[in-house]
C-alpha cells in the first residue's frame, strides 16, 4: 500500500482524499486527482503490459492519448468492462478494477514470450506468407493468429448505463483548451461568435498552467 515513488508534496492530487485500486488482482492506493498510470508509478509499478507480437515487457512512456503501452481491461468479468482503455485517460475512482492485457497466464509470466526468442524468424508481416499454405488450412491458422494478437476482451453482457448526448451548434470550434486555445476562444467570443472550446483532459490550461491560475 506504500506509496513510495510519490514525492512528498506538490502535484495536482488531493492528498486528503486516498483511493484504493485494484491492479492484476493486487490492491494499491493513490489519492483523488490520479489517473490510473499515475497511481500505479507512485506505487512503484514500471511495467503495465506487453508488446504485441513479441510479447516483450512495456511500461508507461506518456501521459495523455498517445500512450501505446499502458492499455487495460477495465473491470473485467462485469457489465460494465471496458477494452483497451488507455490508463492515462482514466481518472482513479474508488475500487476500480484493471488488468493488463496481452500476457496469459501473468504479466509476468507470459508463455508468448517466447515468441522473443525467434524474433528473426517473424519479421513485420511473416505470418501472410508462412501460414497461406496450404490454403485450406487458413482458418485454423487464423483463429490462434487472432488470440495470440488480440488485446482486451470485449463486454459479453449488456451494459446498464444509459448514456445522453446533446447536439450543439457553433461559429468557431477551437480543439485544444491549452494557452493559446483559451485565448484564441476568448478572441473569437469577444468578436461576438458561437464559441466551442473542446479539449480532451478534465480541465483546461494544459501541462502549464494549474487549475487556480490566470492568464493576464
Amino acid at each position: 500500500m506504500s506509496q513510495k515513488f510519490r514525492l512528498a508534496d506538490g502535484g495536482r492530487i488531493n492528498r486528503e482524499k486516498p483511493i484504493s485500486f485494484t491492479f492484476n488482482g493486487n490492491s494499491y492506493q493513490g489519492y483523488e486527482g490520479d489517473t490510473l498510470t499515475s497511481a500505479l508509478l507512485a506505487n512503484g509499478i514500471h511495467m503495465v503490459g506487453r508488446s504485441w507480437k513479441y510479447h516483450r515487457p512495456r511500461g508507461i512512456v506518456c501521459a495523455g492519448a498517445e500512450e501505446p503501452n499502458a492499455i487495460f481491461q477495465m473491470e473485467p468479468g462485469t457489465s460494465r468492462t471496458i477494452p483497451n482503455a488507455r490508463g492515462t485517460q482514466v481518472e482513479l475512482y474508488r475500487d476500480l478494477k484493471a488488468n493488463s492485457v496481452n500476457c496469459w497466464p501473468s504479466l509476468d509470466f507470459d508463455l508468448l514470450s517466447i515468441n522473443g526468442w525467434f524474433s528473426k524468424l517473424m519479421p513485420a508481416g511473416f505470418y501472410y506468407k508462412t501460414f497461406m499454405w496450404p490454403q485450406s488450412m487458413w482458418m485454423q491458422y487464423e483463429h490462434f493468429i487472432r488470440k495470440a494478437s488480440g488485446l482486451g476482451e470485449p463486454p459479453t453482457k449488456l451494459d446498464p448505463d444509459r448514456y445522453d448526448h446533446t447536439h450543439r451548434h457553433c461559429d468557431v470550434l477551437v480543439v485544444g483548451g491549452g494557452v493559446s486555445g483559451l485565448m484564441a476562444a476568448l478572441a473569437a467570443g469577444k468578436s461576438g461568435a458561437r464559441v466551442i472550446l473542446a479539449d480532451e483532459q478534465s480541465e483546461f490550461g494544459g501541462l502549464t498552467l494549474g487549475s487556480h491560475q490566470q492568464i493576464d
